[in-house]
Formats: C-alpha cells, sequence, structure tokens
C-alpha cells in the first residue's frame, strides 16, 4: 500500500513539472500571442504562470511550499514576476486535530508531559511542518510548544528524493542548465530542509541566535526550555506581541514604524556582518513589536551563515568600489563567485567601470545606456554571473526584510543604514598596524615587479610582430550576432525542408500496400522535430533581447 502510494505521489509531482515545462515553452514561441506578441502580453501571461505555480506547490504540501519559499531568493533562476509571486508565499495549511498534537507531545515528552498544567485547544498557528500551541508550566512559565505535524517525515523524504531526480533532468539540458547547478541547488535544499524536520536542531539555533542580541534591550528573543524539546516538539518561551504588519494596532500603542524598520535592518546588518549567523526567513508572521517597542523574532528553523571568507570577500569588493577600482572589484567577485570562470570579462569589466564612475555618482549620464549597449547584450546572451549557494540565504533575507521594511516605512533605505556596517567591514580587514603595513608591502612590490618585467615584454611583443606572430583580435559584437543570426536561420530552414520531405514521404507510405513504413519517417521526424523547436525557442530569445536593446 504504501509502495502504491509513493508511485502516485511521484505522478502528481511529474505532472504538475511536465505542466510547468510545456507552459513555460508555449510562452517562450512569440507566434503563439493572439494579435501579436508584445512584451506586455509576456508580462502578463508570466503572473498567471506565477500564480498558478504557488497554487501547485501549495496543493503539493510541505518540502514543496518550502522550495517555493527558497526559490523566491533565487533572482538568477526566476524572472522578477515569479520571484514577486513566490516571496508572498507562506504556509496556508489548515491545523490537524488537538487529539493527534496530544499524542504527538505524550509519546516525545514521556512523563515530563506532567509538567504541563495547561495547554490550548487552538493553534496560535499553523504552518506546513507545524503547529503551535500555548501553554503553561507547573512553575507558571508561560511557553509555547512547536508540534510537528504526524507522518510529515515519510513523504518529506520522498519528495526531496523526487526533487533530485527533476534537478538531474533539468541539468542535462544544455540551455537550461548553462550557468545554473541545479543538482547542487536540489542537494543544499535537501539539506536544509531535512535539518528542518529536527528541531533540537532549531532549539541550538534559537539558543544561539538568543546569546547575540543578550545585552541589546531593542531585540528580544524566546529562551529555549531544554527539558521538554525533542526531535518533533520544541518548547519556547511565550513573547507576545503585535504582529509587524499591524499599522492599526502599532498606531494605538504609539509606536513608531520607521523606528522599527531602522531596529530592525540595524539587526540584521550585526547578524550579517558582525556575527555571521542570522535569520533567514523575516517575513511578517516572524516578526513582531513588544509593548515597549522591541523587536522580537520568531521561529528559527531556517538560518543561515556567513562564513569568515565571504565576510573579508564582502569588505574587498566594498573597499574596491569604494576606491572605484573596477579591475579590483571584477577580481573580488570572480574569486567570490558570482562570476563564472573563464569568461571574457571584458563587458563585465566595462559595466562596472562605468556603474562606478557614472552611475553611482550623481548627476547621472543620459546616454550610459548607449555606452553600455553592446556589453549589455554579450552579458545577457553569455550569463556570465553566478549566485554561490552561501549567498543563496543572505539575499533571501535582505530582500524579505527591505519589503517588511518599505511596508513599515515607503522612504526605508536599506543601503543608508547599512553603511556605518560596511565602513567597519571595510576597514576590519586592515584593523592590525602590521596587515596594512604588509598590503602596502604587496602591492609596492607588485608594482616593482610589473615595472621591471615592462622592457621584456614589450620587446617581445616587437619581435613577434616583426616575425608576424602577433595576431590582433577585434570584438565586433553586431558582426557576431549577424552571424549567430545568419546561421540559426540557415539551420532552421535545413530542419523545416527535412521535416517537410518527412511529412510527404510519411504520407506516400501510408497511401500505400504496407502503411505500417509510414512509422519510419515520422520516427525519424521526432526529433528533427524537437530540435526544431529549440532552435526556435533561441532565436526567439535572441529576438526580445535585441528589441530590448534597441527600446534602450
Amino acid at each position: 500500500m504504501k509502495a502504491l502510494q509513493k508511485t502516485l505521489r511521484a505522478i502528481s509531482i511529474w505532472q504538475s513539472v511536465i505542466t510547468l515545462i510545456v507552459f513555460l515553452w508555449w510562452d517562450s514561441q512569440t507566434w503563439l500571442y493572439l494579435g501579436g506578441f508584445s512584451i506586455e502580453k509576456q508580462n502578463a501571461r508570466q503572473k498567471r504562470r506565477a500564480k498558478w505555480l504557488t497554487q501547485e506547490l501549495l496543493k503539493l504540501g510541505s518540502a514543496f511550499i518550502k522550495l517555493g519559499q527558497l526559490l523566491s531568493a533565487r533572482p538568477d533562476v526566476l524572472p522578477k514576476s515569479w520571484i514577486v509571486e513566490l516571496a508572498c508565499l507562506q504556509d496556508q495549511v489548515p491545523p490537524f486535530g488537538f487529539e493527534k498534537a496530544q499524542e504527538i507531545l505524550e509519546r516525545e515528552l514521556g512523563p515530563r508531559c506532567k509538567e504541563i498544567i495547561d495547554i490550548q485547544e487552538k493553534p496560535l498557528g499553523a504552518a506546513s511542518l507545524a503547529q503551535v500551541h500555548r501553554g503553561c508550566l507547573r512553575s507558571g512559565r508561560q511557553v509555547v510548544f512547536k508540534i510537528q505535524r504526524p507522518g510529515l517525515e515519510t513523504f518529506f523524504r520522498l519528495d526531496l528524493d523526487v526533487m533530485q531526480g527533476i534537478a538531474a533532468l533539468l541539468q542535462k539540458n544544455r540551455s537550461w542548465s548553462q550557468g545554473r547547478d541545479w543538482v547542487g541547488m536540489a542537494k543544499e535544499c535537501q539539506r536544509v530542509l531535512l535539518r528542518e524536520l529536527d528541531f533540537r536542531v532549531e532549539a541550538e539555533f534559537a539558543a544561539r541566535f538568543r546569546q547575540q542580541f543578550l545585552e541589546d534591550p531593542k531585540i528580544e528573543i524566546p529562551g529555549v526550555v531544554w527539558e521538554l524539546t525533542t526531535k518533533r516538539v520544541i518548547c519556547l518561551d511565550f513573547l507576545p506581541g503585535i504582529k509587524i504588519n499591524d499599522h492599526e494596532s502599532l498606531a494605538q500603542q504609539g509606536i513608531n514604524p520607521s523606528k522599527i524598520a531602522e531596529i530592525g535592518a540595524s539587526s540584521y546588518f550585526k547578524q550579517l556582518i558582525e556575527f555571521g549567523f542570522f535569520h533567514a526567513d523575516p517575513h511578517p508572521g516572524n516578526l513582531a513589536i513588544s509593548a515597549n517597542g522591541s523587536l522580537i523574532y520568531y521561529d528559527f528553523g531556517m538560518m543561515g551563515t556567513v562564513s569568515e571568507r565571504l565576510r573579508e570577500r564582502i569588505g574587498s569588493m566594498v573597499k574596491a568600489a569604494a576606491i572605484k577600482d573596477a579591475s579590483g572589484l571584477v577580481k573580488e567577485l570572480q574569486q567570490t563567485g558570482l562570476l563564472a570562470r573563464d569568461i571574457d570579462l571584458g563587458p563585465v569589466r566595462r559595466l562596472v567601470r562605468v556603474m562606478l564612475t557614472e552611475m553611482l555618482t550623481p548627476p547621472f549620464s543620459p546616454n550610459v545606456i548607449d555606452k553600455l549597449s553592446g556589453d549589455l547584450y554579450e552579458l545577457v546572451y553569455g550569463k556570465p554571473f553566478r549566485l554561490p549557494v552561501e549567498l543563496i540565504f543572505v539575499i533571501r533575507a535582505l530582500s524579505t526584510f527591505e519589503g517588511v521594511g518599505r511596508t513599515l516605512d515607503p522612504s526605508f533605505n536599506l543601503i543608508a543604514i547599512a553603511r556605518p556596517y560596511l565602513i567597519s567591514l571595510m576597514s576590519s580587514t586592515n584593523s592590525n598596524p602590521n596587515d596594512l603595513i604588509n598590503e602596502i608591502g604587496r602591492q609596492v612590490g607588485e608594482l616593482g615587479s610589473k615595472a621591471v618585467a615592462l622592457p621584456k615584454r614589450l620587446d617581445e611583443s616587437l619581435e613577434r610582430l616583426e616575425q608576424g606572430d602577433l595576431q590582433l583580435q577585434i570584438r565586433l559584437g553586431e558582426s557576431d550576432r549577424q552571424l549567430r543570426r545568419m546561421i540559426n536561420a540557415q539551420q532552421s530552414m535545413s530542419q523545416s525542408i527535412l521535416i517537410g520531405c518527412l511529412g510527404i514521404s510519411a504520407a506516400l507510405l501510408g497511401s500505400s500496400k504496407q502503411p505500417i513504413f509510414s512509422l519510419l519517417p515520422l520516427i525519424i521526424a521526432l526529433p528533427v522535430s524537437m530540435g526544431w523547436m529549440k532552435l526556435q525557442f533561441k532565436m526567439s530569445r535572441e529576438e526580445r533581447l535585441e528589441k530590448i536593446q534597441g527600446k534602450k
């Protein structure tokens, strides 16, 4: 019976995946738009598909709801309209019965259940993994119990195994896998989501997070009741508060929303830059305001870490941006993993240089886009940018909290609040005077080595020029695009003729005495037709990019 359930579950998941792939292909074909293709029509379709995907993830259950929340932090994987829709994905799951909750508590806690003298039947909240009940202990301590859904782990693991299969399928397709490690992302999702099933890990995260802000009166984190915490139950102090998006109640309490947004942003930069350990899911359901105006954090199942190495890299990037060193910044981006290896860094370097010299310094030049038009096309076509796994939760947390901050204060500016923390990060890597002297010495030595080698390199270049060995390579972006367009058009025409010939052959054989042979040209035509459709998708994508470039 269980094997049948697993099979039916896998079929249901694959059905949703195949439907999504068909939708994506359909939307990419410009000739399938009634009344002609336009960017507005395409955006409207994408919004509908994003809403459909959100509903499918909710229907598929716990693991896929969590997957949608993780994907909402991947602008390198999904279009912006999809990201916006998935960012609104919450755990819209009905609660399970109180009898089941009591049964789980008794099984997990055993004799320790006697410490609980009261527990409310109606849960404070229900999510895809668990639900929360308020209770009171014999000591009078007010607490909450987060109780895992019954039978969750079995299907959760099955869903994650199916995700691995989907990722492997996507990775085999060159156009979908270019610049994306689907298998790596699936493994990271599996690691993170399986960790959430063990509430003892969440309890450790909550205790560590609370320790970071013990001396900060503006931040409150519930304490852990360790003796009543197991793999499937976690007991925390009850900290009542006003939901962060309840503007009416905040106004009645005389709490300034702008101040709360500033407190939250400051706490986030402390988490990221000072501690390297942060809350990765700061949506409104996990944030509240106490009566004295402090910010309360809830739910510590999804936490992230920033390694010392990454913090040093970020500091180096900030320093390079501050002195407008485009080459240095590009080098740091590549070493951090944000840029692919073995690519032409010329367009990226020019983009960064213009951004540092003109776009970030007012008054802004009106012809900045014209200067970058060719490079922008090459960047989009080549997909050089990457998003390392370590930065997924950082971007998710910052983008989610920025949305929360803007609901509190429309003029909320995350960058302005970040400035003092970035300055301290920029200077932290050279906090020791000896380090600064060593850095200066290293740069002087590097400059001296280049100066000494310059005459030799010049002499070698002149000798190669005299011998005819020196080749001049010229980048002609427009010529390259025209050549690609001609090659694609030629391939499309050849494939169309071949498909037509095979179709005629099938028709002739079908009217003969042995019509069974008509299947042979049809079988041959199938892979050719698939290749033709992929080529049409590629050509339509290039055409859209050129239209965007032309508008700019």
